[in-house]
């Protein structure tokens, strides 16, 4: 086994294998698959529950550059675990860095679709940086429950 390993390290640090920080990024299905699983827990155990639990920085809907947040049909913020000054505010009215309302098109495809993809730029907490991320959106009750990918 520690054979292996170093055979493992060796390779990788010759670049053989390939080893990048990035490998982690979340994809689209990840995204979405996240956001199924709050609305499973919501359903299961009730919209305030699913609130408190987004909420939790080191909580199950918070996973690195993947992570749920949750609003109000208005688009308040109701649970951000990875900013939480954001809770009690909607921001439907502030563009991303491109212009767009895309907080405002979250709330419409909630509303008039019941779930699907918002193309936005948001600020990576992973590396601090703004990049292009699409999100998956799905009503759930009074609630719109939201994650997404960064696009390379």
């Amino acid at each position: 086994m520690i054979k292996y390993l170093r055979v493992a390290l060796f390779a990788t640090a010759c670049g053989l294998l390939p080893f990048s920080a990035s490998a982690a990024q979340a994809t689209k299905a990840d995204a979405e698959g996240i956001v199924q699983k709050a609305a499973a827990f919501a359903t299961k155990n009730g919209e305030d529950k699913l609130v408190a639990e987004v909420n939790k920085k080191d909580g199950p809907f918070n996973q690195g550059d993947l992570y749920v947040v949750v609003f109000d049909k208005t688009g308040t913020v109701l649970a951000h675990p990875v900013t939480p000054a954001l809770v009690g505010k909607n921001q439907v009215a502030e563009p991303d860095a491109d212009g767009k309302l895309f907080r405002k098109e979250i709330v419409d495809v909630a509303d008039k679709q019941g779930s699907g993809w918002v193309n936005y730029k948001y600020k990576n907490p992973t590396n601090g940086e703004v990049q292009a991320k699409t999100s998956y959106v799905k009503k759930q009750g009074a609630l719109i429950i939201i994650a997404g990918a960064y696009v390379k």
